[in-house]
């Protein structure tokens, strides 16, 4: 990883109660940093993100600090988790860096080839899709490679931030991942999980049929250019 990477942080919430055809939302917008250093045999992943959360109970500021250990093996490890909204970087379904082979067969991927990934809602749910290629581009001044995902699977469990709260349904996840070319670290994601279910209450006892919409993107912003050092001038254009 050649230095820290800057990102634009936004993303939704989307709640409605499908019997009464009541909703709300929740917005948020914030940047984040994402650094890696050597730690041994491992590699270690920090990402620390300020945002604004605005919804029906008005606006606050927010701070996620999330950390990941990327292994000998090649496996990820989560180490801190102090993302509740799951804005950072780290704390999505895709690893934030690849290895040279895997970066390849991405850039190789010609049809759609399936795979599997565990909630990013952090239940213990697996999803079962499709990865397909997507068109690249760009992302902070980085020329990238860019595959595009679809899966779903059930899930059970609490929902995120309100263990009172039970879930029980179908989870759609779908969007697009950018990795760079040069270091294979993902520079921008955009993904959209939805999820049918029923939302039960433990006390008092409660069932209602629920769609629940979260939208998360991230993209890597361009560097700031060096400022030049005091006394050097630019070279005047060349004359034609």
């Amino acid at each position: 990883m050649r230095a820290d990477v800057l990102y634009d942080t936004s993303g939704e919430d989307v709640y409605r109660i499908e019997s009464g055809g009541t909703s709300s939302k929740i917005s948020y917008a914030g940047t984040e940093r994402l650094s890696a250093r050597r730690d041994g045999r491992t590699w270690r992943f920090e990402a620390r993100a300020r945002y604004t959360r605005s919804g029906p109970d008005g606006k606050s500021s927010g701070q996620a600090f999330f950390v990941q250990a990327l292994l000998s093996d090649g496996t990820f490890e989560d180490r801190v988790d102090e993302d509740p909204d799951f804005l950072t970087i780290l704390n999505q379904p895709f690893a934030v860096r690849l290895d040279a082979a895997t970066l390849a067969d991405l850039r190789a991927l010609q049809s759609r080839v399936p795979f599997a990934a565990t909630s990013p809602l952090g239940a213990e749910a697996v999803l079962h899709g499709f990865l397909r290629p997507a068109l690249a581009g760009p992302v902070g001044g980085r020329p990238t490679v860019a595959v595009r995902f679809e899966a779903e699977g059930a899930m059970t469990g609490p929902l995120p931030g309100s263990t009172r709260m039970l879930v029980s349904g179908t989870m759609r996840m779908n969007g697009i991942a950018y990795y760079a070319l040069d270091g294979a670290t993902l520079l921008a994601l955009d993904v959209n999980l939805t999820l049918d279910a029923r939302l039960a209450q433990k006390e008092p006892s409660l069932s209602v049929p629920v769609r629940i919409v979260y939208r998360r993107w991230i993209r890597a912003k361009r560097p700031p250019r060096a400022p030049l050092a005091k006394g050097v001038e630019t070279a005047p254009p060349a004359t034609p």
